[in-house]
């Protein structure tokens, strides 16, 4: 048992690592448990298509509206204690969630401002917690720890976590909610055992959040690998999601697979994805990081040109277990990456800049793979992605090896 658990979690990484590693894998159960629980609840309320939109934006818009202050303050401040006080605030609102509808009080109302709320207590939370794997591990071991944080995602957040939520539900509206608060305090109870300390900066923050904000954006704008990085992120979530905003029409209207067949096609992406983070260490030590990246991004175009052109619903399927595979050996590395080339003392920063260029991608390639879909059809946001993406991937091909490459700078 113990030579399995050094496989997955070799020793030299340390035991804080292995507290951390525990605390995310913990939490990640109940981010899985509120991904089904969160959208039964709503239409549980209402069936106003509008109001359901709503509550999805609504666990989005913090993301774009705090994300850079979230990051300004985890450069400032202990970044485990913020871990730690952001989650406290889930739990109370988690509490008062509860509470209305032990007692029959809840309402729309209610659960629109809990998914608000909730939200921004998370973009704090996981802004500083992505800041503490590169204070815990060595830059060597940074692509190993991203991976190992990964396939819990996979496993617990997108496997287990939905169903085990449903689930809940039936049994009771406020069981998986009560479920999601006792995880939750475990995972901080994890957290708090890591010994490191896990403060950016030994001075006093005497500076306005905002020119810490200014800073941070400098950095960036002013480091080539970082900044390109970044953009790339930005412009392939905007294609993919330019491409999955329709993919649930795509998988029942032109594959014509029928619900448990969607379910299906998501599935396919979870179990590639679990393949591609368990073979990532030997890739890693195998290949360059730079063909890596050329690997993970060419297979990105190919995706969406290969779904654009296929009617066939198994094929689909094998498409989303590359997708899954190479897409998350991508999320590891790309992280990794990152953290190498950033100073300590603006991980939070740089880290919220590529959060709100991530979901930023994400809202405006939504929106236009609607638009584009209506006017031209459900293939079509998958041709805009895969020439969009193949574009930018020709662009940047050089730069790769720069970026793949780059050391910390202060």
């Amino acid at each position: 048992m113990s030579r399995l658990v050094d496989g997955v979690v070799p020793p030299r990484m340390g035991r804080d690592f292995r507290w951390l590693l525990a605390s995310s894998w913990v939490g990640q159960l109940g981010d899985g448990i509120a991904l089904a629980a969160g959208p039964l609840l709503v239409a549980s309320q209402t069936r106003n298509a509008m109001l359901v939109a709503l509550a999805a934006m609504l666990q989005r818009a913090p993301i774009l509206l705090f994300g850079l202050v979230a990051g300004a303050i985890a450069d400032r401040h202990d970044r485990k204690r913020l871990v730690v006080l952001a989650n406290l605030a889930r739990m109370a609102v988690l509490a008062v969630l509860i509470a209305s509808l032990a007692t029959g009080h809840v309402s729309i109302e209610i659960v629109l401002v809990a998914m608000f709320t909730l939200g921004c207590a998370e973009v704090f939370a996981d802004t500083s917690f992505s800041t503490l794997l590169p204070m815990l591990v060595p830059p060597a071991d940074l692509g190993i720890g991203n991976a190992r944080m990964m396939a819990g995602f996979l496993t617990v957040n997108q496997l287990l976590g939905p169903p085990l939520g449903a689930f809940l539900f039936a049994a009771g509206m406020a069981w998986p909610f009560v479920t999601e608060a006792i995880v939750l305090a475990l995972s901080l109870i994890l957290v708090v055992q890591i010994a490191d300390p896990t403060t950016a900066r030994d001075e006093p923050a005497d500076t306005h959040v905002r020119r810490d904000i200014a800073e941070g954006v400098r950095w960036l704008l002013g480091n080539a690998p970082v900044r390109t990085l970044v953009l790339v992120i930005l412009v392939f979530n905007l294609t993919w999601g330019a491409a999955w905003s329709v993919l649930v029409l795509y998988a029942l209207d032109h594959l014509h697979l029928g619900e448990v067949g969607y379910g299906l096609l998501t599935t396919a992406s979870a179990v590639g994805g679990v393949v591609g983070v368990a073979a990532y260490g030997r890739l890693e030590r195998r290949f360059s990081l730079a063909l890596l990246m050329r690997v993970c991004l060419t297979l990105e175009v190919g995706t969406h040109l290969a779904l654009a052109v296929t009617s066939a619903g198994w094929l689909a399927m094998v498409i989303m277990v590359v997708f899954g595979a190479y897409a998350f050996v991508w999320a590891s590395l790309s992280s990794a990456v990152r953290q190498r080339a950033v100073p300590t003392r603006l991980q939070g920063r740089i880290a919220s800049v590529n959060l709100v260029g991530i979901y930023g991608g994400l809202v405006i390639g939504q929106f236009l793979g609607g638009v584009i879909a209506q006017r031209w059809g459900l293939t079509a946001p998958f041709w805009f992605a895969g020439i969009g993406s193949g574009i930018t991937l020709a662009l940047v091909w050089r730069q790769l090896a720069h970026i793949a490459h780059a050391e910390a700078a202060s």
